[in-house]
């Protein structure tokens, strides 16, 4: 009820920005004019957050979490996702049990059919669009289109399946999920 009287007691007579930054800045001034005490989500993001970078100084994880933006990036490029220096893979998709470098156990992920479901998703909601303006505005060959289609979604599913596993590995190493919080989920 308070936050619906906040809402309708905020009647400003200009535009706010559009920015984010002005956009919270203006939500203070609202705040402090009509005496309504600042939503606490708004005040949590600062100018680091919204650059999506991991900055230990301005808003410091507590000692049992891990940055999950650095592991999606870090198995999204094959490397291992606590340290980022070892290589996260094998083979093509087969994830090796240690990390080189770290040490860090890597045989706990459970990564199953994640990556070729995230997989499949992805190139049919790209091809798909494509491949019916391909049809529609330029008209080639059956053949030709059907050949030119098959191989780029071929090639852009094995461009993005071990980047995927990586990726949905780093999560789970940053979620502690399966094992990679210390405790086994069997």
């Amino acid at each position: 009820m308070r936050r619906l009287a906040f809402w309708r007691s905020a009647a400003p007579a200009t535009i706010p920005p559009l920015f984010f930054s002005g956009a919270v800045a203006y939500v203070r001034q609202v705040c402090q004019d009509s005496g309504t005490p600042l939503v606490p989500q708004l005040t949590l993001f600062p100018a680091s957050a919204i650059a999506m970078k991991h900055d230990p100084a301005l808003h410091p994880l507590p000692p049992d979490e891990r940055p999950v933006r650095p592991a999606l990036l870090r198995g999204w490029k094959g490397r291992c996702p606590s340290c980022g220096a070892g290589p996260l893979f094998r083979g093509y998709l087969k994830v090796r049990e240690n990390c080189p470098v770290c040490g860090q156990v890597l045989s706990h992920h459970r990564a199953d059919d994640g990556p070729a479901y995230l997989t499949i998703l992805i190139v049919g909601h790209l091809m798909a669009p494509l491949l019916l303006f391909a049809f529609v505005r330029l008209r080639p060959d059956p053949w030709i289109l059907a050949s030119v289609f098959s191989v780029g979604t071929i090639g852009l599913s094995l461009y993005l399946l071990p980047r995927l596993k990586g990726a949905l590995i780093g999560l789970q190493w940053a979620k502690k999920m399966h094992g990679f919080g210390g405790r086994r989920d069997d």
